[in-house]
């Protein structure tokens, strides 16, 4: 089974909403995977952003009990994918040891939208939404081990 991380500044926006969409994405295509996501920055106590958890339930998907965690030296051993929020992130993983072929980065980049309003998150939410799908079809043809099941139509 492949373990995916996903990684952003401070776990409370960007990677834990598209961990949060992957997991329910990845039922659509039939992959099975471990997942989970963390910061590589300042990650504070506070939990996931308000506005995330908001634009997360308007599509039915509840990041409300995520915590915000920083990436551990056992995250660099266990995760087969490392996937960065911008080519910044995967540069970090890079730095601390990750070899290139365990990075990928999502879409084109997504934009922090920590601190914006719902406008912005909405925003942010439809570019994870839409670079998961793409992440799904590069899973399929790249890491044929995660599939399992028939897809659903």
């Amino acid at each position: 089974m492949l373990h995916i991380l996903f990684v952003c500044t401070g776990n409370t926006c960007r990677s834990p909403m598209a961990e949060a969409i992957f997991a329910k994405k990845s039922e659509e295509y039939g992959i099975k995977s471990i997942i989970s996501s963390a910061g590589i920055g300042f990650v504070g106590e506070s939990g996931v952003s308000q506005n995330a958890v908001t634009v997360c339930n308007e599509i039915d998907i509840d990041v409300s009990g995520h915590k915000p965690r920083i990436i551990r030296e056992r995250d660099l051993e266990v995760a087969d994918l490392f996937v960065a929020m911008t080519e910044g992130h995967a540069e970090t993983l890079r730095t601390i040891g990750v070899d290139d072929k365990r990075i990928y980065v999502l879409g084109n980049g997504i934009p922090d939208p920590y601190g914006s309003d719902l406008v912005t998150y909405r925003r942010c939410r439809k570019a994870i939404e839409e670079a998961i799908d793409k992440l799904c079809e590069y899973l399929k043809e790249n890491y044929p081990q995660c599939i399992g099941g028939i897809p659903s139509e």
